[in-house]
């Protein structure tokens, strides 16, 4: 089942480590699908979250309000393993404390590093260890693999055990995976790095056309969730928070907490273009948001919303491109990639 998508053109969208000042890492276990990713700021930058879904996996997100102290982050974690992937965070602040990153506190340095996770405990190849999540040293790990140049994407860090359209079963369901793009206007650039793992389908924002998802019985056609939800077909609904989307959203202009909250705000919106449902009580919808500074002309707010929109869904769908296709104790999980060449 072929789609007009231009992947093409969407492999060639730029990376979040555009982003000058900005270092990515993934660590991606071998014996079992899942990983985390880490996005790192040596000289720390302005953060702010803003999360979406009613089921989120959270740390230190509150210390990201703009009303609250801290006003530079070090390292963002995503992590897959659900609650168990938030300990992932522990070795990258032990990483950057040997590094001599973080907060100075009169007492030593602080590294502050908030993460998100996203469910993927049911993907499970013949043959792995269901019990092994990414821990403390999956996160130092990632910091170790970490740099400014563009990283492997698809099926690794926090998108190595992604899914999407699971709605109706994780045996109908698609690879979902992890990826990046940046969008350059004038001095401005906006990078965004997304993990999909969507209860919801992917489309491409430009058609509309579902191009991974929920598939038929019979597996060799895209449902259309939406759809078929308008459509009075109803679904043994999955346990909240076992899909779950998480990114992040970075510019080299100089903003505000309040202002990069709506940078966070506004990559929501490229979210829900390329995933519907979006934000669902089974997602756990978690986007950051960061400004380097590097670019000290006053910023327009107005254009780097719009930028952070584009980059998170070119992101997202760049993640189902890159995607691969796996074997499960459960059956194949098809990617894109495969629908196309069927």
């Amino acid at each position: 089942m072929k789609t007009l998508l231009n992947a093409a053109s969407l492999l060639d969208s730029g990376s979040l480590v555009d982003v000058p000042g900005l270092e990515v890492g993934h660590f991606t276990h071998t014996e079992r699908l899942t990983g985390c990713s880490v996005v790192l700021s040596r000289s720390g930058v302005v953060g702010a979250v803003d999360v979406r879904g009613a089921a989120p996996g959270t740390r230190e997100t509150d210390l990201l309000d703009p009303s609250n102290l801290v006003d530079k982050v070090h390292a963002i974690v995503l992590s897959g393993g659900s609650a168990f992937g938030l300990d992932a965070a522990s070795g990258v602040l032990r990483w950057l404390a040997q590094n001599g990153i973080g907060f100075e506190t009169g007492y030593g340095l602080v590294p502050i590093v908030p993460a998100a996770v996203l469910f993927d405990l049911p993907l499970v190849r013949p043959g792995d260890d269901p019990l092994i999540r990414p821990d403390a040293q999956a996160g130092f790990a990632a910091c170790q693999a970490a740099s400014n140049t563009a990283q492997l994407e698809g099926n690794v860090g926090a998108g190595a055990g992604a899914t999407v359209g699971k709605l109706f079963g994780l045996a109908r369901s698609m690879k979902g995976g992890i990826a990046s793009a940046s969008v350059r206007v004038g001095p401005w650039i906006v990078g965004a790095m997304v993990a999909c793992n969507a209860v919801g389908d992917v489309l491409d924002p430009s058609t509309g056309a579902v191009i991974a998802g929920a598939r038929t019985d019979d597996g060799r056609s895209l449902l259309n969730t939406q759809a078929a939800l308008l459509h009075g077909l109803t679904s043994d609904l999955p346990l909240p928070g076992t899909n779950t989307t998480i990114g992040v959203v970075a510019t080299n202009a100089t903003l505000s907490k309040a202002q990069a909250k709506r940078l966070a705000m506004s990559a929501h919106d490229g979210l829900a273009r390329a995933i519907r449902p979006a934000h669902t009580l089974l997602d756990g919808d978690t986007l950051f948001a960061l400004a380097t500074g590097a670019e000290t002309q006053t910023p327009d707010v107005m254009l780097l919303t719009v930028m952070a929109a584009e980059a998170c869904a070119l992101a997202t769908v760049k993640a189902i491109v890159l995607a691969q296709g796996v074997q499960t104790q459960g059956g194949y999980i098809p990617s894109f990639s495969d629908l196309q060449r069927a």
